[in-house]
């Protein structure tokens, strides 16, 4: 062995200052591990279960899901599948593996109080102690307990969002991967929402310019608003074409729709959600023969009224209340006091007779459909408010794996996620596990989420949350 090697090998002797500094290192490390959520250093199998894997395919039975690291790694048939040495087993017999469920259209600085406006004066009052950014992690973590595993967020204040979506990406808080587009770029200010919340503009140069301060502020999406004009459109998407970014346009008319496609607005969202009549059969073949994708978000009023109507007991479910901090659910149930007669829902008996003729419209023109649910609206819950979307669309004419398929690949791609929303060997690991059958079940089964996956680490095992809730 050579001088050099041997000193190599032996190395300088640490001095005091030395060993206290690697000392320090260790224990900084070890604080770092606690405060995380531990992501799976061994192999995490799940057996047994039926597979629905998102894709365009007959469900795969007495399957077997391999996960290591954040990805999958094997998907097949039990039988044909080995589970590795040492591999945390969980036991599916009986239940449904799928994707983590996407919402493309959530408001995660808002909860579902039943006035949106008096909810920010709950925050600004007896509320104070709770950031607009506690309320954005409550969300959060309401999302993936309910299997969640991806949103888009579709209107908030921009340093909130854009910290939360870094929080979570860092691991350093728990919930769904974030893309987030920060304020609403609009003509008037959304009444009662944080100042912040909305970017007015005056003219279509002004548009431009906002969709510049915010992309370097670090959003990853724009929402264009109400009250634009056909130039605004144009000037609001040149500017993020040019930004590298895509537009979501929250349009319910003809002539809002029409302007938005023409401008190139990426996804339409809202239209088909019982604004009005249904559409022009000619504005429907343009959506399609573009393969334009359109959000429906037909729940969150015209379903969720009568809903409640017919069963007020769905405000007090106790899994719910179990979802709150005491203080909060106490101000959310105040907030109900008197829901039917919000001007929230001022129009609803006439987008009761709109809602089902524009659903089928859409379904029936076999449009680029994702799913979202203007989450955090009144009684628009972050625990329930996609299923019941997911349920609109089954109950109106789409068959439930597509409902599944447009929930899960749909959406991952139009969040720019194309490495999640299916189920296969190199896709990040974002699964969740649901009792039942989805097909049979008409999707009702999936309110009740028993596991839930994201990256490769366990959330929730057994419905038993793996992490606290944000207080």
């Amino acid at each position: 062995m050579t001088r050099l090697n041997e000193q190599a090998k032996s190395g300088p002797k640490p001095g005091k200052r030395g060993l206290l500094a690697r000392l320090r290192t260790m224990v900084l490390a070890a604080v770092a591990l606690l405060a995380a959520p531990a992501v799976a250093q061994q192999a995490i199998v799940l057996d047994g279960g039926m597979l629905v894997n998102g894709l365009s395919v007959p469900p795969l039975h007495n399957a077997r899901v391999v996960i290591k690291g954040d990805r999958v790694v094997e998907a097949g048939s039990a039988a044909e599948v080995a589970i590795p040495a040492g591999a945390t087993v969980i036991d599916t017999r009986g239940q449904t593996i799928m994707p983590g469920l996407i919402d493309a259209h959530a408001h995660l600085f808002m909860l579902g109080y039943g006035d949106e406006a008096a909810w920010f004066k709950w925050l600004a009052g007896p509320g104070k102690k709770y950031s607009i950014q506690k309320v954005m992690e409550l969300s959060a973590w309401q999302l993936l307990m309910s299997g969640i595993t991806g949103a888009i967020d579709l209107g908030g204040t921009p340093e909130d969002s854009i910290a939360v979506r870094d929080r979570i990406n860092k691991g350093q808080v728990p919930g769904p991967r974030l893309i987030v587009s920060g304020p609403l770029v609009t003509r008037r200010a959304f009444g009662g929402f944080p100042a912040e919340a909305s970017a007015v503009i005056a003219n279509p140069q002004e548009g431009a310019a906002v969709v510049d301060k915010l992309v370097k502020m670090g959003v990853d999406v724009i929402k264009a608003h109400a009250g634009l004009t056909r130039d605004d459109y144009f000037a609001i998407v040149g500017a993020a074409r040019k930004n590298g970014v895509k537009v979501h346009a929250h349009v319910y008319d003809e002539p809002a729709v029409r302007n938005a496609f023409d401008a190139g607005v990426d996804v339409l969202q809202h239209m088909g959600s019982a604004g009005g009549p249904t559409y022009s059969e000619e504005l429907m073949k343009a959506i399609g023969s573009a393969n334009r994708p359109v959000v429906l978000t037909a729940a969150h009023r015209s379903w969720i009224f009568p809903d409640t109507v017919a069963f007020p007991e769905r405000l007090r479910d106790p899994v719910l209340k179990s979802m709150f901090p005491a203080d909060m659910w106490q101000a959310v149930q105040a907030s109900f006091k008197e829901w039917p007669a919000e001007s929230y829902f001022a129009q609803i008996d006439r987008q009761i007779r709109y809602r089902s003729p524009q659903v089928r419209q859409l379904i029936a023109a076999n449009l680029v459909m994702g799913v979202g649910t203007d989450s955090g609206t009144p009684m628009n819950f972050n625990t329930d408010g996609l299923v019941r979307e997911m349920i609109v669309l089954a109950d109106e004419g789409m068959a439930p794996l597509e409902v599944i398929s447009n929930t899960t690949r749909v959406n991952a791609r139009l969040m720019g996620k194309p490495d999640t929303g299916t189920i296969e060997p190199g896709k990040r690991a974002d699964i969740i596990v649901v009792p039942g059958d989805p097909v049979y079940n008409r999707l009702r089964n999936l309110f009740t989420v028993s596991t839930v996956i994201k990256d490769g680490t366990l959330y929730k095992r057994d419905g038993k949350p793996l992490v606290p809730m944000p207080r």
